[in-house]
């Protein structure tokens, strides 16, 4: 049931206590403790009521005048590039990839650029042995930079260590399902301790000014292993993508607090670690001097970078009865067979009899829309064969009622196509003022652009 809580509250100094007395225990004064009756709560309020009892905090003004935290340059402009300009001091980011992608080379290198301009980086790692990454480090010409190693998986131990000196500028983790936290009873790796390492590091971060970084490991889908809370716990999310087969790398950032999340940094593996790419599009452009049927030069935008890539197309006809096969690589295979059913409903043509093959060059991965009206040109190319001219490049969106559309960043997507020496531009009708320095032909149905591809 519920019952009256009492107090007795000193006239003279205010001081509230729970029993009467005679003198306050406060200021010393007699019989000035009167009896004040609270509120009505129940057994349960009164044992679980946050109200009161805590310390009051400190409320900031969003228009305040202070000193906003202050970036570190990773030294490397591509990397830069996807955290939105560097590490922010007291952030912490989380990078995850396949294994043997690079995510340690990558850290590696930063670590060592910015411990080679005087700041204090410590690299702990809980997989590898500190001469272990010695030896990583001396193979890719960094074995002078004054980087702190230690291997350890114990939080605890970690903390202490940090805790003793100056903190670092810069702390890494390698990696994050190693950490161990003996203040939750499990296995490195589980849920529980992933969570608890996790918030005992980056409650460090934030209180010291250290830039933490938590390399993550994946699962076989591609998604970060553990618990999805621990990307809603630190403040960027990197993806470092990229088949061992290929050459190239792309750090992606999946989310930013401190800045966007639609950019990229492109890098290729070499023998002395990863290289900046600063041209992307000479990794997925093949070098051809004569027209190839089925093929397509399709400006992609990442973020605000345009990158030039090729779409490749091929169908092969099949015998009466047959079941023809549609296989894609690089691109999205339901994307494909809205594209060839808008060519056959809205342009009469027909891939019922043939096999159609789809690719990316270069292994790349497109998700832009504007890369629609690339797909039905090579298809439309390779089913009539007639070749697209070399000098031409091929972008819009296409509807369901066979409408071209307008596509984002036109004008940025033709002036990257120019200065690659590309004298066209095949796209939609409304963006035929978005030139950039291209001769730019506009079409505003799909009939129209299959009629110009087949010459009617």
């Amino acid at each position: 049931m519920a019952k009256l809580k009492k107090r007795y509250v000193c006239q003279a100094c205010g001081s509230v206590s729970s029993q009467w007395a005679g003198q306050c225990c406060d200021c010393g004064e007699w019989n000035q403790m009167v009896e004040d009756a609270g509120a009505v709560v129940t057994p349960f309020q009164a044992r679980h009521n946050l109200q009161s009892g805590g310390r009051a905090i400190q409320l900031t003004g969003l228009n305040t005048d202070i000193a906003l935290p202050e970036r570190t340059s990773t030294g490397i402009a591509e990397f830069d590039r996807a955290l939105g300009g560097g590490f922010v001091e007291g952030s912490a980011t989380l990078i995850g990839g396949d294994p043997g992608i690079g995510k340690s080379t990558l850290l590696l290198q930063a670590a060592a650029r910015i411990a080679s301009r005087g700041l204090a980086v410590a690299y702990v790692s809980g997989e590898e042995a500190a001469d272990q990454v010695r030896l990583r480090a001396r193979r890719l010409g960094l074995g002078k930079a004054p980087v702190m190693l230690a291997a350890a998986t114990s939080v605890r131990d970690i903390l202490t260590t940090l805790g003793e000196g100056a903190p670092p500028a810069l702390l890494i983790i390698d990696s994050i399902q190693t950490m161990h936290s003996d203040l939750i009873e499990g296995a490195p790796g589980t849920v529980s301790q992933v969570r608890a390492a996790s918030g005992e590091l980056i409650r460090f971060a934030k209180e010291r000014g250290t830039a933490l970084v938590l390399v993550g490991h994946v699962t076989k889908d591609g998604s970060i292993a553990g618990p999805r809370v621990l990307e809603h716990m630190v403040d960027t999310v990197l993806a470092f993508e990229g088949e061992r087969s290929h050459q190239y790398r792309i750090l992606r950032a999946v989310k930013n607090r401190f800045g966007g999340t639609d950019e990229i940094g492109v890098f290729a593996m070499q023998t002395e670690g990863l290289e900046e790419v600063s041209n992307p599009s000479s990794l997925f452009l093949t070098a051809r001097d004569e027209n190839v049927t089925g093929t397509v030069v399709f400006p992609a935008l990442e973020g605000t970078r345009p990158v030039l890539i090729e779409v490749q197309a091929l169908t092969v006809r099949l015998a009466s009865g047959a079941t023809p096969r549609r296989a894609v690589v690089g691109w999205d295979s339901g994307r494909l067979a809205m594209i060839l059913a808008v060519l056959e409903a809205r342009c009469g043509l027909s891939f019922s009899t043939c096999e159609v093959y789809l690719n990316i060059a270069g292994g790349y991965r497109v998700q832009d829309p504007a890369a629609d009206m690339a797909v039905a040109a090579a298809l439309v190319s390779a089913l009539a064969e007639r070749p697209i001219p070399v000098d031409a490049v091929v972008f819009g969106e296409i509807a369901l009622s066979g409408e071209v559309r307008p596509v984002a960043h036109g004008a940025l997507r033709c002036r990257e196509a120019a200065k690659l020496g590309f004298g066209r531009a095949l796209a939609p009708a409304v963006q035929a003022k978005d030139k950039g320095g291209l001769q730019l032909a506009g079409f505003k149905s799909l009939g129209q652009f299959v009629d110009h591809l087949l010459g009617r």
